[in-house]
Protein backbone atom coordinates (compact mmCIF):
# COMPACT_ATOMS: atom_id res chain seq x y z
CA UNK A 1 0.00 0.00 0.00
CA UNK A 2 1.52 3.69 -1.00
CA UNK A 3 0.13 6.39 0.01
CA UNK A 4 0.98 10.34 -0.93
CA UNK A 5 0.50 13.19 1.33
CA UNK A 6 1.35 16.89 0.50
CA UNK A 7 1.79 19.57 3.85
CA UNK A 8 -0.88 22.55 4.12
CA UNK A 9 0.61 24.65 6.60
CA UNK A 10 1.03 22.58 9.87
CA UNK A 11 -1.34 19.88 8.64
CA UNK A 12 -1.05 16.39 6.25
CA UNK A 13 -3.86 15.91 3.85
CA UNK A 14 -3.64 13.10 1.35
CA UNK A 15 -3.22 13.63 -2.45
CA UNK A 16 -3.40 10.98 -5.35
CA UNK A 17 -0.43 12.56 -7.76
CA UNK A 18 2.92 10.82 -6.22
CA UNK A 19 4.40 13.66 -7.98
CA UNK A 20 2.47 16.39 -5.94
CA UNK A 21 3.15 14.59 -2.51
CA UNK A 22 5.78 15.86 0.03
CA UNK A 23 4.98 12.86 1.64
CA UNK A 24 5.63 9.01 0.13
CA UNK A 25 4.81 6.74 2.70
CA UNK A 26 4.80 2.73 1.57
CA UNK A 27 3.42 -0.22 3.59
CA UNK A 28 2.78 -4.15 2.79
CA UNK A 29 0.47 -5.49 1.29
CA UNK A 30 2.75 -4.66 -2.11
CA UNK A 31 2.00 -5.85 -5.25
CA UNK A 32 3.89 -7.62 -7.44
CA UNK A 33 6.22 -5.40 -9.34
CA UNK A 34 5.09 -2.26 -7.08
CA UNK A 35 8.46 -2.39 -5.29
CA UNK A 36 10.09 -1.22 -8.62
CA UNK A 37 7.91 0.63 -10.13
CA UNK A 38 8.02 3.22 -7.52
CA UNK A 39 11.51 3.27 -7.54
CA UNK A 40 11.52 4.08 -11.16
CA UNK A 41 8.43 6.72 -10.63
CA UNK A 42 10.68 8.29 -7.48
CA UNK A 43 14.46 7.56 -8.59
CA UNK A 44 15.28 6.21 -5.76
CA UNK A 45 17.38 2.85 -5.48
CA UNK A 46 15.07 -0.65 -5.00
CA UNK A 47 17.87 -1.45 -2.45
CA UNK A 48 16.39 1.33 0.18
CA UNK A 49 12.95 -0.07 -0.42
CA UNK A 50 13.85 -3.79 0.16
CA UNK A 51 16.61 -2.74 2.95
CA UNK A 52 13.36 -1.05 4.75
CA UNK A 53 11.18 -3.70 4.86
CA UNK A 54 13.87 -6.61 6.17
CA UNK A 55 12.58 -7.15 9.75
CA UNK A 56 16.35 -7.93 10.41
CA UNK A 57 17.86 -4.82 9.14
CA UNK A 58 20.11 -2.65 11.50
CA UNK A 59 19.87 0.65 11.90
CA UNK A 60 22.19 3.04 9.67
CA UNK A 61 21.96 5.48 7.06
CA UNK A 62 23.37 5.43 3.34
CA UNK A 63 23.37 7.49 0.39
CA UNK A 64 23.85 6.49 -3.05
CA UNK A 65 23.64 9.90 -5.55
CA UNK A 66 21.06 12.16 -4.71
CA UNK A 67 19.09 10.11 -2.36
CA UNK A 68 19.81 9.66 1.64
CA UNK A 69 18.54 6.16 3.35
CA UNK A 70 18.17 6.17 7.09
CA UNK A 71 16.94 2.92 8.66
CA UNK A 72 15.97 3.28 12.21
CA UNK A 73 14.63 0.88 14.59
CA UNK A 74 11.03 1.16 15.98
CA UNK A 75 8.68 -1.14 18.47
CA UNK A 76 5.94 -3.27 17.37
CA UNK A 77 3.61 -5.21 19.43
CA UNK A 78 4.11 -8.62 18.68
CA UNK A 79 0.82 -10.33 16.77
CA UNK A 80 2.00 -13.98 16.98
CA UNK A 81 0.07 -16.12 19.05
CA UNK A 82 2.95 -18.25 20.50
CA UNK A 83 3.52 -18.00 24.42
CA UNK A 84 6.84 -18.14 24.43
CA UNK A 85 7.31 -15.07 22.05
CA UNK A 86 7.99 -11.46 22.64
CA UNK A 87 5.42 -8.96 23.67
CA UNK A 88 6.97 -6.40 21.43
CA UNK A 89 9.53 -6.46 18.47
CA UNK A 90 11.68 -4.25 16.73
CA UNK A 91 11.75 -3.63 13.51
CA UNK A 92 12.68 -1.03 11.07
CA UNK A 93 11.53 2.14 9.57
CA UNK A 94 13.14 3.32 6.39
CA UNK A 95 13.37 7.21 5.44
CA UNK A 96 14.36 7.78 2.46
CA UNK A 97 15.20 11.70 1.54
CA UNK A 98 14.80 12.72 -2.29
CA UNK A 99 14.61 16.18 -3.28
CA UNK A 100 11.77 17.64 -1.91
CA UNK A 101 10.20 14.47 -0.92
CA UNK A 102 10.62 12.48 2.41
CA UNK A 103 9.27 8.89 1.85
CA UNK A 104 8.57 6.67 4.79
CA UNK A 105 8.76 2.80 4.46
CA UNK A 106 7.43 0.43 7.51
CA UNK A 107 6.51 -2.72 8.18
CA UNK A 108 3.10 -2.58 9.44
CA UNK A 109 0.34 -0.27 10.56
CA UNK A 110 2.94 1.95 12.84
CA UNK A 111 1.81 4.09 15.32
CA UNK A 112 4.79 6.83 14.50
CA UNK A 113 2.95 7.40 11.29
CA UNK A 114 -0.54 7.13 12.64
CA UNK A 115 0.10 9.61 15.46
CA UNK A 116 1.37 12.79 12.75
CA UNK A 117 -1.48 11.49 10.60
CA UNK A 118 -3.80 12.31 13.48
CA UNK A 119 -2.16 15.69 14.19
CA UNK A 120 -0.93 14.64 17.72
CA UNK A 121 2.62 15.88 17.43
CA UNK A 122 3.60 19.19 19.09
CA UNK A 123 5.05 22.16 16.97
CA UNK A 124 4.69 19.90 13.87
CA UNK A 125 5.79 21.39 10.95
CA UNK A 126 6.41 19.31 7.93
CA UNK A 127 6.99 21.48 5.21
CA UNK A 128 10.53 21.46 6.65
CA UNK A 129 11.54 17.96 5.73
CA UNK A 130 14.49 17.89 8.21
CA UNK A 131 12.59 18.89 10.66
CA UNK A 132 10.11 16.40 9.54
CA UNK A 133 12.54 13.30 9.92
CA UNK A 134 13.66 14.94 13.72
CA UNK A 135 10.01 14.85 14.18
CA UNK A 136 9.97 11.03 13.41
CA UNK A 137 13.21 10.39 15.47
CA UNK A 138 11.85 12.28 18.49
CA UNK A 139 7.85 9.97 18.45
CA UNK A 140 10.04 6.49 17.91
CA UNK A 141 11.93 7.43 21.02
CA UNK A 142 8.79 8.26 22.61
CA UNK A 143 7.36 5.40 21.78
CA UNK A 144 9.59 3.74 22.70
CA UNK A 145 9.20 5.31 26.24
CA UNK A 146 5.81 4.29 26.44
CA UNK A 147 6.30 0.64 25.14
CA UNK A 148 9.19 0.67 28.53
CA UNK A 149 6.13 1.70 30.86
CA UNK A 150 3.91 -0.47 29.50
CA UNK A 151 6.68 -3.87 29.94
CA UNK A 152 7.38 -2.56 33.92
CA UNK A 153 3.33 -2.10 34.62
CA UNK A 154 2.93 -5.17 32.91
CA UNK A 155 5.82 -6.57 35.03
CA UNK A 156 5.00 -5.32 38.78
CA UNK A 157 1.19 -6.83 38.11
CA UNK A 158 3.06 -10.21 37.31
CA UNK A 159 5.27 -9.98 40.45
CA UNK A 160 2.49 -9.11 42.67
CA UNK A 161 0.60 -12.49 41.74
CA UNK A 162 3.64 -14.41 42.08
CA UNK A 163 3.60 -13.40 45.63
CA UNK A 164 0.55 -15.19 46.21
CA UNK A 165 1.62 -18.69 43.96
CA UNK A 166 4.51 -19.45 41.60
CA UNK A 167 2.86 -20.48 38.78
CA UNK A 168 4.16 -21.32 35.23
CA UNK A 169 2.09 -18.83 33.44
CA UNK A 170 3.07 -15.44 35.33
CA UNK A 171 6.86 -16.83 34.92
CA UNK A 172 6.20 -17.48 31.02
CA UNK A 173 5.03 -13.84 30.91
CA UNK A 174 8.14 -12.48 32.77
CA UNK A 175 10.41 -14.64 30.37
CA UNK A 176 8.18 -12.61 26.95
CA UNK A 177 8.93 -9.67 29.04
CA UNK A 178 12.60 -10.43 29.33
CA UNK A 179 12.77 -10.83 25.44
CA UNK A 180 11.00 -7.95 24.73
CA UNK A 181 13.61 -6.05 27.06
CA UNK A 182 16.52 -7.34 25.08
CA UNK A 183 15.20 -6.47 21.43
CA UNK A 184 14.41 -2.87 23.35
CA UNK A 185 18.42 -2.80 24.24
CA UNK A 186 19.85 -3.93 21.13
CA UNK A 187 17.82 -1.49 18.86
CA UNK A 188 18.19 1.59 21.17
CA UNK A 189 21.93 0.57 21.13
CA UNK A 190 21.94 0.85 17.24
CA UNK A 191 19.76 3.72 17.39
CA UNK A 192 22.03 5.82 19.73
CA UNK A 193 25.35 4.88 17.53
CA UNK A 194 23.17 6.20 14.60
CA UNK A 195 22.46 9.17 15.67
CA UNK A 196 25.75 9.61 17.09
CA UNK A 197 27.04 9.16 13.86
CA UNK A 198 24.80 11.33 11.85
CA UNK A 199 25.42 14.36 14.38
CA UNK A 200 29.02 13.59 13.97
CA UNK A 201 29.31 13.50 9.89
CA UNK A 202 25.98 15.85 10.10
CA UNK A 203 24.44 14.03 7.99
CA UNK A 204 21.61 16.31 7.92
CA UNK A 205 22.99 19.74 7.11
CA UNK A 206 21.79 21.17 10.55
CA UNK A 207 24.89 22.28 12.32
CA UNK A 208 24.20 25.83 10.81
CA UNK A 209 20.57 25.54 12.55
CA UNK A 210 20.57 26.43 15.82
CA UNK A 211 16.88 24.78 16.24
CA UNK A 212 17.17 21.72 14.57
CA UNK A 213 20.96 21.19 16.12
CA UNK A 214 19.30 21.72 19.65
CA UNK A 215 16.18 19.00 19.10
CA UNK A 216 18.53 16.74 17.81
CA UNK A 217 20.77 16.90 20.62
CA UNK A 218 17.73 16.56 22.99
CA UNK A 219 16.93 13.47 20.56
CA UNK A 220 19.75 11.73 21.74
CA UNK A 221 19.65 12.55 25.45
CA UNK A 222 15.92 11.15 25.33
CA UNK A 223 17.19 8.00 23.48
CA UNK A 224 19.94 7.55 25.93
CA UNK A 225 17.45 7.64 28.71
CA UNK A 226 15.21 4.79 27.00
CA UNK A 227 18.51 3.04 26.92
CA UNK A 228 19.45 3.35 30.50
CA UNK A 229 15.83 2.43 31.03
CA UNK A 230 16.19 -0.58 29.18
CA UNK A 231 19.15 -1.54 31.17
CA UNK A 232 17.61 -1.15 34.36
CA UNK A 233 14.11 -3.29 33.51
CA UNK A 234 16.56 -6.00 32.41
CA UNK A 235 18.65 -6.07 35.31
CA UNK A 236 15.87 -5.89 37.38
CA UNK A 237 13.59 -8.42 35.82
CA UNK A 238 16.62 -11.11 35.91
CA UNK A 239 17.27 -10.33 39.34
CA UNK A 240 13.45 -11.24 40.21
CA UNK A 241 13.55 -14.37 37.79
CA UNK A 242 16.82 -15.58 39.70
CA UNK A 243 15.24 -14.76 43.37
CA UNK A 244 12.13 -16.80 41.95
CA UNK A 245 14.23 -19.31 40.82
CA UNK A 246 15.47 -19.59 44.34
CA UNK A 247 12.36 -19.57 45.95
CA UNK A 248 10.84 -22.26 44.07
CA UNK A 249 14.29 -24.45 44.62
CA UNK A 250 14.53 -23.88 47.97
CA UNK A 251 10.78 -25.09 48.30
CA UNK A 252 11.45 -27.99 46.02
CA UNK A 253 14.15 -28.70 49.00
CA UNK A 254 12.02 -28.01 51.67
CA UNK A 255 9.49 -30.38 50.12
CA UNK A 256 11.73 -33.38 49.76
CA UNK A 257 13.51 -32.55 53.57
CA UNK A 258 9.86 -33.40 54.89
CA UNK A 259 9.36 -36.17 52.87
CA UNK A 260 13.04 -38.10 53.65
CA UNK A 261 11.59 -37.39 57.01
CA UNK A 262 8.34 -39.25 57.10
CA UNK A 263 9.96 -41.61 55.35
CA UNK A 264 12.21 -42.40 57.70
CA UNK A 265 9.74 -42.32 60.36
CA UNK A 266 7.76 -44.61 58.84
CA UNK A 267 10.42 -47.16 57.76
CA UNK A 268 11.30 -47.89 61.32
CA UNK A 269 7.57 -49.46 62.45
CA UNK A 270 7.69 -50.78 59.49
CA UNK A 271 11.20 -52.49 59.48
CA UNK A 272 9.77 -53.86 63.13
CA UNK A 273 6.40 -55.40 61.60
CA UNK A 274 8.82 -56.88 59.19
CA UNK A 275 10.50 -59.03 61.45
CA UNK A 276 7.45 -60.44 63.12
CA UNK A 277 6.52 -61.33 59.50
CA UNK A 278 9.22 -63.56 59.27
CA UNK A 279 8.05 -67.00 59.10
CA UNK A 280 10.30 -67.97 62.13
CA UNK A 281 10.23 -69.28 65.41
CA UNK A 282 11.60 -68.47 68.72
CA UNK A 283 10.71 -64.94 68.06
CA UNK A 284 9.89 -62.36 71.47
CA UNK A 285 6.75 -62.37 72.37
CA UNK A 286 5.67 -64.50 69.58
CA UNK A 287 3.26 -66.44 72.14
CA UNK A 288 2.59 -63.61 74.14
CA UNK A 289 -1.52 -63.45 73.41
CA UNK A 290 -0.77 -59.33 74.17
CA UNK A 291 2.19 -59.78 71.11
CA UNK A 292 0.29 -57.44 68.25
CA UNK A 293 -0.09 -54.16 70.94
CA UNK A 294 3.16 -55.08 72.48
CA UNK A 295 4.55 -54.51 68.75
CA UNK A 296 2.47 -51.79 67.94
CA UNK A 297 3.38 -50.10 71.04
CA UNK A 298 6.71 -50.03 70.04
CA UNK A 299 6.56 -48.90 66.70
CA UNK A 300 4.31 -45.67 67.89
CA UNK A 301 7.22 -45.19 70.19
CA UNK A 302 9.81 -45.61 68.41
CA UNK A 303 7.92 -43.35 66.07
CA UNK A 304 7.89 -40.53 68.78
CA UNK A 305 11.47 -41.15 69.51
CA UNK A 306 12.49 -40.47 65.68
CA UNK A 307 10.40 -37.40 65.31
CA UNK A 308 11.66 -35.39 68.82
CA UNK A 309 15.80 -37.13 68.03
CA UNK A 310 15.14 -35.26 64.28
CA UNK A 311 13.29 -32.05 65.52
CA UNK A 312 16.21 -31.44 67.88
CA UNK A 313 18.79 -31.89 65.41
CA UNK A 314 16.76 -30.16 62.45
CA UNK A 315 16.95 -26.74 65.02
CA UNK A 316 20.72 -26.80 65.63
Amino acid sequence: MVQYFTFRGKSVESVVDIHAASWVHICPPLKENEISDISATLHIPTDFITDSLDIDERSRYEIEDDSKLVLVNTPMLNRSEKVNEAIYVTVPIGIIIKGDQVITISQDDNPIIDRILSHKVKNFNPSDKTRFVLHIFELNVFWFLECLKKLNLKRNLIEQELYDSSRNSELKQLLRIEKSLVYFVNSLSANDLLMMKMKRTDFLRIRDNEKHTDLFEDIIIDNGQALEMSNVYTNILSGTMEAYASIISNNLNTFIHRLTIITIILMVPTLVASFYGMNLKHLPFSQHKYAFYVLLLMSVLLGVFLIIFIGRNSRK
